[in-house]
């Protein structure tokens, strides 16, 4: 089945944010992980777009979204995201976010209780070390910049050298190319989002989520012993292990990741 993947902008109080949006159905709304952007969805899109109205948002300072010049929370995200699918005429809707997305599920789930039907976190953190030790790693690190702090184009062999725990079992440079475009894309605002997400009560935010929880964790994401800890603090949860996946599930794993969301959405 060829799914055709349209393209749009939406005025909000953060500038034009650009989605991607494919399917009919009920709506979904895919959040990205952190310096990435709805590129990295396309596989994601295409899988669910039988099923659903897919729309996958680009997050402030990411991908093809406007820029802001503040540093935003992931209410700030939150408010954003539920623009566009207001914009869309979508007033009840599935969130679904990896990582710093799940950060951003996570808030829409548990602060627009009369919008978001059910919420689906994949591979979803623990944060329990300090904030700012937590970002000091990623620029030191794991996220090169050059000297005037524009991030550096990295390869699948430095990738997977230096940071294997960010990167999926197995990229091709087709993923790669898409990760350092976004990385481009976001430029010296790329530390916004993850600021965003270790200042966030995610553990709060947890207990507040009243709607269905689908949590999807990979068998080598480098969280995967809190899981259980993760899911039982959420009211009604379920959780999966996707065998020998790692991180970037929802690209790597797109299938696997829409059969067990058709399959969840098809429970309520």
């Amino acid at each position: 089945m060829t799914v055709s993947i349209k393209r749009g902008l939406v005025a909000t109080d953060y500038g034009y944010i650009h989605y991607r949006e494919a399917g009919a159905g009920e709506a979904i709304v895919l959040m990205h992980i952190n310096q990435q952007s709805s590129e990295l969805y396309r596989e994601l899109i295409t899988a669910l777009a039988p099923r659903f109205h897919v729309v996958a948002v680009d997050l402030p300072s990411h991908g093809c979204s406007d820029h802001i010049a503040f540093q935003p929370s992931l209410t700030d995200y939150g408010n954003a995201v539920d623009a566009v699918m207001t914009a869309l005429g979508h007033e009840r809707y599935t969130v679904l976010g990896e990582a710093t997305g799940s950060g951003v599920a996570i808030e829409l789930a548990s602060t627009r209780k009369s919008k978001v039907v059910r919420c689906v976190l994949v591979n979803c953190p623990e944060l329990d070390r300090p904030p700012e030790e937590e970002l000091a790693e990623f620029r030191d690190e794991l996220r090169p910049s050059d000297e005037t702090g524009f991030p550096r184009i990295r390869t699948i062999d430095w990738w997977l050298t230096h940071d294997p725990l960010h990167a999926p079992i197995e990229p091709t440079q087709d993923y790669m190319d898409r990760i350092n475009r976004a990385q481009i894309e976001c430029g010296r605002d790329r530390w916004q989002a993850l600021t965003a997400l270790h200042y966030y009560d995610l553990k709060g935010g947890q207990t507040r989520i009243d709607c269905p929880v689908l949590v999807l964790v990979g068998e080598h994401f480098y969280c995967r012993d809190k899981v259980e800890t993760i899911s039982g603090r959420i009211k009604d949860c379920r959780w999966h292990e996707l065998p020998g996946a790692r991180f970037c599930a929802g690209w790597e794993r797109a299938e696997e990741i829409a059969a067990r969301v058709i399959a969840f959405a098809a429970e309520q």
